[in-house]
């Protein structure tokens, strides 16, 4: 495995135990929490965030795959850019995720101006490195032109829909801040 391809995979654990530690830890001191995150989301659009976060956790996998192990990053990525682009789409994707939930509950319990920039300037961080990803797996699977290309743009859809679309704008627009 190639130097940068080890770095992709270490920030991924690294990333992933973070935001995994994240939950845990807000979860495990208050329950309570978990209805309060909700913000003003209706309960009508709830389900769609239920299973869209299981189809995007699902999808992860084959994206990250493919990124991780099919490429070759003394090749690099599609328009000559470096194959290091991805450490910066997930870091931008990775530590901003472990921050939100923390954020978040700190708002909850102590709401403030300086919080809710906090956690819009996190989310639109996640929904940037998000839509970077979507657009490189699109390039990719366009040029592989085979079946795990286009299975792994397709596992960033919904990814994409949830970073960059359900949690960067729809929930913020029904959190009930200011």
């Amino acid at each position: 495995m190639h130097s940068e391809q080890r770095r992709l995979a270490a920030l991924n654990v690294a990333g992933g135990l973070l935001v995994l530690g994240s939950y845990w830890l807000a979860f495990a001191g208050t329950p309570e929490l978990q209805t309060g995150l909700w913000g003003g989301v209706p309960e009508s659009l709830r389900p769609l965030y239920t299973v869209n976060m299981l189809l995007a956790a699902a999808g992860y996998f084959p994206f990250t795959a493919l990124l991780l192990f099919a490429l070759r990053p003394a090749a690099g990525l599609p328009g000559g850019r470096p194959y290091r682009l991805l450490h910066l789409l997930y870091g931008l994707i990775l530590f901003p995720s472990a921050l939100w939930l923390p954020l978040t509950a700190r708002m909850l319990a102590e709401p403030s101006g300086w919080l809710w920039a906090a956690i819009r300037i996190d989310l639109a961080l996640v929904g940037l490195g998000s839509t970077g990803l979507l657009v490189l797996l699109f390039a990719i699977a366009r040029q592989r032109r085979d079946a795990f290309g286009w299975v792994a743009f397709a596992g960033i859809l919904p990814f994409w829909l949830q970073t960059a679309v359900l949690d960067a704008i729809v929930w913020p627009a029904y959190f009930p801040w200011p």
